[in-house]
């Protein structure tokens, strides 16, 4: 052996990387926790700032628009602004709208096996990437509380079909202008666009593919079930493109509204 090589003894049992070193890697292994942090800190923080400033989050008659943001739909409160309401609401809710259903889309992303990777290596370091040594002593795996919650994960996916579904609904909506008609404008495709996305993030899902086609013994007993599995396992492969792009179209969404329902900017009609 060379005198400009390095020798690093392994120890069965020891710290991944070796015993003295967190890891032999030399490339940039932090950019992509870096990345994660940064992005998801920042959905984190405006969508709270969402949540709790209930205004301009609808555009309605006034504007010639039915534009409502994904955060606060469906709006539950009595105290919706006019035009978004529900059909069923809650009589007194004190809070703001949104937090009345925002439980369900953020807890779908906080259970997502693909985000549970991501903001485990990135805000815990557990570990913070391939053969890095992970900055805890024990691991006790999802098997305790907290993250024992996390096999709340399907419950949270048949939700989140529910919240995806209205949304197409808002899209829809979105298409006839009130005192003007049908019609497409730049918000229509904005709203559109949003649903597609989510619904590419829920039929991509790990629990969607069980659900299609998970203990099925054969698939030649299931057909139906093995071409649904067969549709949604191309998807599947980009779960984490659908992840990313959805959770920041989402956030971009609700800001073209507010910027439209404040009069910041004027929703473009196409035709």
């Amino acid at each position: 052996m060379s005198t400009t090589e390095r020798a690093t003894q392994v120890v069965l049992g020891g710290t991944r990387g070796g015993p003295d070193v967190p890891t032999l890697r030399t490339d940039r292994w932090w950019l992509q926790p870096v990345v994660t942090v940064s992005i998801l800190t920042a959905f984190v923080i405006y969508s709270t700032w969402s949540a709790f400033n209930p205004h301009n989050y609808y555009a309605g008659a006034a504007l010639g628009r039915d534009l409502i943001s994904p955060f606060y739909s469906p709006c539950l409160a009595s105290s919706c602004a006019a035009g978004s309401r529900a059909g069923f609401f809650l009589q007194g809710w004190p809070l703001s709208p949104a937090l009345l259903i925002l439980i369900f889309p953020l807890g779908f992303r906080l259970t997502c096996y693909y985000y549970r990777r991501s903001y485990y290596r990135a805000f815990w370091w557990s570990p913070p990437a391939c053969a890095v040594s992970d900055k805890h002593a024990t691991y006790s795996g999802e098997t305790r509380f907290p993250l024992i919650m996390q096999n709340a994960h399907r419950y949270f996916f048949y939700a989140g079909l529910v919240f995806n579904a209205l949304l197409t609904y808002d899209a829809i909506r979105a298409f006839h202008q009130p005192g003007i008609g049908w019609g497409v404008t730049v918000g229509t495709l904005v709203l559109t666009l949003n649903a597609t996305l989510l619904w590419l993030y829920s039929l991509s899902c790990h629990a969607c593919r069980h659900l299609c086609g998970g203990q099925v013994k054969s698939f030649k007993a299931a057909p139906i079930r093995y071409r649904l599995w067969k549709l949604v396992t191309p998807l599947n492969a980009r779960h984490m493109n659908f992840a990313w792009a959805s959770l920041i179209f989402v956030a971009l969404t609700d800001v073209y509204v507010r910027l439209v329902a404040s009069g910041a900017i004027t929703d473009l009609r196409l035709f």
